[in-house]
């Protein structure tokens, strides 16, 4: 019932879409700031809906860690789909994802990213994963965070999967923080009961920030590892109170 419920919400909103359109592109020619804003707004909005129709009980810890006016790198664990609705429903204005290439050809999905200055990482082209990356950068020097998994896929089992060091490059180059995130039960509302959704306790948690540039040469070459191991201490923790 809740994916249909789902289904039909998001089949209204496409249609949302259609007249959005014209007011993005009018918003962009003006300010495409005021464009990434009134976007991420829109998306935020149908996100709060569909967690409500999905039956999710969100429990948000670390308020005060979440950088309002300030470019940072979310770096989360990826557990889900659900992961992306819990994370830009916390996140701060204004917060583009990283997500992977083929996101870019699904129609509806891809242009609200666009629109909200997300970036597509091509894995297998080095060439092009190096220009995403330093896309990222300029995105974070001009005011905008970015949300990331270092894992640099859904991670399936158990634990945590080893952190890409290529991920922290995007806070290094920008002299941005770092802010650790962790998701428990994303995957208990959809893809562990695939293909229906299941009403869930999930909790995100932001942890405290890392500046990398109070960190010497050796520090920042281990911030991947530094970085995984609050995380999984966080999960641990909070998977008692699920």
């Amino acid at each position: 019932m809740r994916l249909i419920l789902v289904s039909l919400f998001l089949i209204m909103y496409s249609f949302f879409t259609i007249p959005m359109c014209i007011v993005e592109w009018a918003a962009g020619r003006a300010n495409p700031q005021k464009k990434a804003i009134i976007a991420q707004k829109c998306v935020v909005a149908g996100f709060k809906i569909i967690l409500f129709i999905s039956g999710v009980k969100l429990t948000v810890k670390g308020e005060e860690n979440i950088l309002h006016g300030h470019a940072a790198l979310y770096t989360y664990n990826h557990r889900g789909f659900f992961d992306i609705l819990v994370g830009y429903t916390t996140a701060p204005m204004r917060t583009a994802y990283v997500s992977k290439k083929e996101i870019e050809n699904v129609p509806m999905i891809s242009w609200w990213m666009k629109c909200m200055n997300c970036l597509f990482l091509d894995r297998e082209n080095i060439k092009q994963g190096m220009k995403t990356i330093l896309d990222g950068i300029e995105l974070m020097k001009n005011g905008t965070s970015i949300y990331i998994a270092p894992e640099g896929t859904r991670n399936t089992g158990e634990g945590l999967l080893k952190f890409h060091d290529a991920s922290f490059k995007l806070a290094d180059k920008s002299k941005s923080p770092v802010v650790p995130v962790a998701i428990n039960n994303t995957d208990e509302v959809f893809e562990k009961h695939f293909p229906w959704i299941h009403s869930q306790h999930v909790i995100i948690e932001y942890c405290t920030p890392i500046y990398m540039e109070h960190m010497d040469k050796n520090e920042k070459k281990r911030i991947g590892e530094m970085v995984r191991q609050i995380i999984s201490e966080k999960i641990e923790q909070n998977a008692q109170e699920i």
